[in-house]
């Protein structure tokens, strides 16, 4: 399976200077054996956490029809980062999978809010459980940056049978090592594919990591970014999966009746 990933130098606070950075990035980069093109976590509007109400107004609706319109022109299936959505007075951080007929097949609301950056009192948390989706025939999950670190809910997707991992970030620099341990660590732990987009850059005073990246069901790094704009291109070996899952089989040896309710 062919994947595109794309490290974003993103516009706070402007839609469509954002939606005009990826449309042309994508022309430049397409290619027609692309199976998955992957955005990162708030896009569309970045960190503007003060002024989100007032933009996702009309943004988010917009950006969600970019990608179907996107993922129709270039028949690919996007996993469309997330984008900020008003429901009555609530903002959700929301991941849209789009398949290459420009159906959403899939959505998720961010679960964990980071306290850090007083996101409780701009967004609200997602209500549902994480679930399962398929693009051509392979079973999927996303989570959104600070869900990283809560294994509990990745867990949860590998049990139910995903063999790609997608986070979507706006991950800092600050906590950059934590960012590579904890991607390489799930890919490990869950014997599956992790593809990790992040953002680059400085925003509203802070230095964003970049580092986006492949890890294989192993822990071994596939493609890597540093900080630059760019993309990585691979193909995700995905017999690997199973096989990994055979040679050391950790899901056949939990014994989850004598773990205590987390």
């Amino acid at each position: 399976m062919n994947y595109l990933v794309f490290q974003m130098d993103l516009e706070v606070g402007n839609p469509e200077e954002n939606r005009k950075i990826i449309e042309r990035w994508l022309e430049a980069n397409y290619s027609d054996d692309l199976d998955v093109v992957v955005f990162p976590e708030m896009w569309s509007t970045g960190y503007a956490l003060e002024e989100l109400k007032e933009i996702c107004k009309v943004d988010g609706n917009q950006s969600i029809e970019f990608l179907q319109s996107l993922a129709k022109k270039f028949t690919v299936n996007l996993v469309g980062g997330s984008i900020a959505v008003l429901e009555g007075q609530d903002i959700f951080n929301r991941a849209v999978i789009v398949n290459r007929m420009g159906e959403i097949v899939h959505t998720y609301d961010k679960m964990h809010l980071v306290p850090m950056l007083n996101e409780p009192k701009f967004l609200t948390g997602g209500h549902n459980q994480v679930e399962v989706f398929e693009l051509e025939g392979v079973k999927m999950g996303i989570i959104i940056c600070y869900d990283l670190r809560f294994p509990e809910i990745i867990r949860d997707l590998a049990l139910q049978g995903i063999q790609v991992l997608h986070i979507v970030a706006e991950w800092p620099l600050a906590r950059e090592k934590h960012w590579n341990t904890l991607l390489r660590a799930r890919a490990i732990e869950n014997q599956m594919y992790v593809v990790a987009s992040n953002v680059t850059g400085t925003k509203l005073g802070v230095e964003f990591a970049g580092c986006s990246q492949i890890v294989d069901p192993w822990g071994d790094i596939v493609q890597k970014l540093d900080q630059e704009v760019g993309e990585l291109k691979a193909t995700l070996e995905l017999e690997k999966v199973p096989q990994i899952r055979k040679d050391v089989p950790i899901f056949d040896s939990r014994v989850p009746e004598k773990y205590r309710k987390l």
